[in-house]
């Protein structure tokens, strides 16, 4: 299904040992979430367009031209309406986006990894439908395919889970109600399910009272082995829903206390304990950020900054943001990472200390092959550059990146210009080190 079928051959130049290509150009007055995935030997891309139409593009991993799709999906001016990309069991992929609060937009191939039989389905189940924010693919423990998304909306969600028979191609409930209920009361915004080292699922969340996004407080936690059983840190059955009162908290901080949905990140450390990171207000007001990590049984709070700013953050819609705060990683070194940005304090990486948590030095440069990627290109006032990671190319013989720059967040409303031009959506090919 789809009103055009087109076929590109544009192709970019070579830098070193990389190879870049061209998608198409793309709307850049606000921005929106793209994906790309591998599979088999394909390649495929979600985005939109520079007439903002919901398009997919096609291409094997050897060649640089493109096959595209156009959905009959249109963007507006929301920046929470971005597009996700899936591949089942047999090949077939799965397409949901372009929903802030809106009845269910899903696509799915007829014929395996082929985007021109791309047809709308009306429902998955049928059942809470018609408030979908937050879609998201991700794989459970047995392979199958599982879709989540909030039914809903700011203040008052519940987020759902279904799961996927490829031999039927139909969906059903993973769980009979929602993982977790705001009670028609309040939200979740979650990050995750991820899957640990401990072969647990570990989830993280924080709520939210109202659309304003101060409201944000109280972080939570839990785990499960099977997306369907859920647990606390210290292996406590957890009811279904879970609920502001059930869950476990890793730091009740209060409304209008510093932290914000968006930037609560989960990571491990070398033990494969969870650490929990995010940003709040010191006792003196001003922004820090904290990595909570469980130890022996308990969360411990690590203050990681010494900040002397305060980033006082309000309103509904989406917004620009100051601080951002990355998950806490493991480097080939075996050492501690952590990524983060600050319209104060520059951006870039530390290294942090085992124990503490806390930063030791800046952590070395980026790979030089996608360093470059990160600055601006555009003479426009005020652009963003995208860089985000293609799944599943991790073990091809070279590592894929979606590139490409807009505007930032304007609360979702209309600019009224002047306006960026369309620019290009493009694909790095980096080479992966051996060793």
């Amino acid at each position: 299904m789809g009103v055009a079928a087109l076929t590109s051959t544009a192709a970019g130049p070579v830098h070193a040992s990389r190879r870049v290509l061209e998608v198409a150009p793309v709307w850049t007055g606000h921005p929106v979430g793209f994906q790309s995935v591998v599979a088999g030997n394909r390649q495929v891309v979600a985005f939109f367009d520079a007439e903002r139409r919901m398009t997919v593009a096609a291409r094997e991993l050897e060649a640089t031209n493109w096959t595209f799709q156009v959905l009959p999906e249109k963007l507006g001016w929301d920046s929470h309406n971005y597009v996700t990309l899936a591949v089942d069991q047999a090949g077939h992929l799965h397409l949901s986006g372009n929903m802030h609060g809106n009845p269910l937009v899903y696509f799915r191939t007829s014929r395996a990894l082929d985007i021109r039989s791309f047809e709308r389905v009306s429902k998955m189940t049928g059942r809470q439908e018609q408030r979908v924010t937050y879609p998201r693919f991700l794989t459970g423990p047995g392979g199958d395919l599982i879709f989540t998304y909030r039914d809903g909306g700011s203040g008052n969600g519940d987020q759902i889970y279904n799961i996927y028979d490829a031999r039927s191609r139909s969906w059903r409930r993973l769980l009979d109600g929602p993982l977790i209920s705001g009670e028609g009361r309040k939200s979740a915004y979650l990050n995750g399910p991820l899957r640990g080292p401990d072969d647990f699922y570990h989830l993280v969340w924080i709520w939210r009272e109202t659309p304003d996004c101060a409201t944000s407080h109280q972080i939570c936690y839990a785990r499960s082995r099977d997306l369907v059983t859920w647990e606390t840190s210290g292996g406590r059955p957890l009811p279904l829903p879970i609920t502001f009162e059930t869950g476990e908290v890793v730091d009740p901080v209060p409304m209008h206390g510093g932290a914000i949905n968006g930037n609560v990140a989960l990571g491990f450390d070398a033990q494969g304990r969870p650490i929990v990171s995010y940003h709040k207000f010191d006792t003196n007001g001003f922004t820090q950020v904290y990595n909570t990590r469980l130890e022996d049984g308990r969360w411990v709070q690590h203050q990681a900054t010494d900040w002397k700013h305060r980033w006082e953050f309000g309103g509904g819609g989406s917004i620009p943001f100051e601080v951002r705060v990355g998950p806490v990683k493991l480097d080939t070194g075996n050492r501690l990472t952590q990524h983060f940005s600050s319209r104060e304090q520059d951006s870039g990486a530390w290294v942090l200390d085992d124990r503490t948590l806390r930063p030791r030095r800046r952590a070395p440069a980026a790979d030089a092959a996608i360093a470059d990627l990160r600055k601006v290109r555009s003479a426009f006032p005020g652009m963003q550059v995208h860089l985000v990671p293609v799944q599943g190319s991790e073990a091809a013989p070279a590592a894929l990146w979606l590139r490409w720059e807009t505007l930032g967040a304007n609360r979702d409303r209309p600019r009224p210009g002047p306006l960026p031009p369309p620019g290009m959506l493009e694909v790095y090919e980096i080479p992966q080190r051996k060793g």
